[in-house]
């Protein structure tokens, strides 16, 4: 078993800086869009893109439960 660092999210956009936002950007899609296209694709273009879905996965998740908590 692998000891997976507590800070994942952190470590793993580190040195980013929106990289993947200005590849999507480029070619003219919204940063779903490009990750959506491009889950499937081979070596960092495909991990940032699976990467990215799993984020706003994650962001959408949270938001919905915040806003049915109160109701």
């Amino acid at each position: 078993m692998t000891d997976k660092p507590k800070r994942w999210i952190k470590s793993a956009t580190a040195g980013a800086h929106g990289q993947f936002r200005a590849k999507a950007e480029a070619a003219g899609e919204s940063t779903a869009e490009f990750a959506k296209e491009k889950a499937d694709a081979p070596g960092v273009l495909g991990k940032q893109a699976r990467l990215a879905e799993t984020l706003m996965g994650m962001h959408h998740k949270r938001r919905a439960a915040l806003y049915t908590k109160g109701k």
